[in-house]
């Protein structure tokens, strides 16, 4: 069942993919697709902000920063990630959009995988 293994390191396979790592956007016979989760691994750099957005939102999603400062913006509130393990948690119909204050590397899991949230420009989160 060796076709059933994926071994790899997150900083180097986040090039791929805009750094989803696993989720609906794998091919149907690699051990990552998923239609339940999607993880991302991305290094931010200073600066990088999401391009639009994210309205109508049907997953929830769990932000944890590895290193740096990231801002989440969420409606009337602003959530600053500052210290390394920092998180927030939304769910199903809450609006975001973010920033990299700083370098930022930064951990996304969210569920169920579904498509329709990337936009062209900076790498969605």
């Amino acid at each position: 069942m060796a076709e059933n293994v994926y071994v790899g390191n997150a900083h180097l396979d986040s090039v791929a993919d805009r750094g989803w790592l696993l989720g609906h956007f794998k091919p149907a016979d690699d051990v990552r697709h998923s239609e339940d989760v999607e993880i991302k691994w991305y290094a931010h750099p200073r600066g990088d902000r999401r391009a639009e957005w994210v309205t109508g939102e049907k997953r929830t999603a769990l932000l944890v920063l590895i290193s740096g400062r990231f801002r989440v913006e969420l409606p009337g509130r602003s959530v600053l990630l500052e210290k390394q393990g920092d998180y927030v948690v939304w769910g199903h119909g809450v609006d975001h959009s973010w920033h990299a204050e700083e370098e930022s590397v930064v951990l996304t899991v969210r569920w169920p995988s579904i498509p329709g949230y990337a936009v062209s420009g900076p790498d969605p989160a």
